[in-house]
């Protein structure tokens, strides 16, 4: 179950998936995959199942089959760290894919951008498109809206038998809108809202509304 937001006159549809459609461009937004990371913790010891790594893979495939984007924006961090042997799974993945593909780089973007180039990814430090500002960390500029990762935003639920579960969130302050990581094995960074903002929680199968 999605979540349709108007932000400066535009509809944006909140997945729970932690992407973002931006109905009139046709645009998938996605934050935070951080590909790699699961070979990056089996070269150093860590017992991930080998599997795994294509996971993220499924989920993008999921998301532009119910969306059918004609764009892909990663807001940063879309790979771990060095460039390992999920990397020919992605190359196999923008070989495959009938998008055109952007990358607003992030601090974990260490790979030289000439090796996303020459697949066809194209890549931006910053993009600003018509009243919206798209990058990795949070920025607060006059007369844009915001759109960025960086953070992976979470909200900390509390029961009535104070039990308690945190989930990750998309958190939408009223210039700016963080996503939550998309990828698996990303961790979670709990904010608490402050008067005039929206949390809007994942819960696996929807978003729901924690506050607005």
């Amino acid at each position: 179950m999605t979540i349709t937001k108007n932000i400066s006159g535009d509809e944006f549809i909140l997945h729970p998936s932690g992407a973002i459609f931006w109905t009139a461009r046709k645009m998938l937004l996605v934050a935070d995959v951080h590909l790699g990371k699961v070979a990056h913790f089996r070269k150093n010891g860590v017992a991930i199942p080998l599997e795994s790594a294509s996971k993220n893979f499924e989920m993008l495939n999921d998301i532009e089959q119910f969306f059918q984007p004609d764009i892909v924006c990663f807001l940063g961090d879309l790979f771990h760290s060095d460039m390992n042997n999920e990397w020919l799974l992605f190359e196999d993945w923008v070989k495959r894919n009938p998008c055109k593909i952007l990358l607003i780089a992030g601090n974990h973007d260490v790979i030289d951008p000439d090796h996303y180039e020459r697949i066809g990814v194209h890549v931006f430090d910053e993009m600003t498109l018509g009243e919206f500002l798209f990058t990795h960390h949070p920025k607060e500029r006059e007369r844009v809206f915001n759109f960025c990762g960086h953070v992976h935003p979470a909200v900390k639920l509390t029961g009535k038998g104070r039990q308690q579960l945190t989930l990750p969130c998309f958190f939408h302050s009223p210039h700016q809108m963080i996503l939550p990581a998309f990828g698996q094995f990303t961790g979670k960074h709990v904010l608490t809202p402050q008067h005039n903002d929206c949390v809007y929680a994942l819960s696996g199968e929807e978003v729901i509304t924690v506050c607005e």
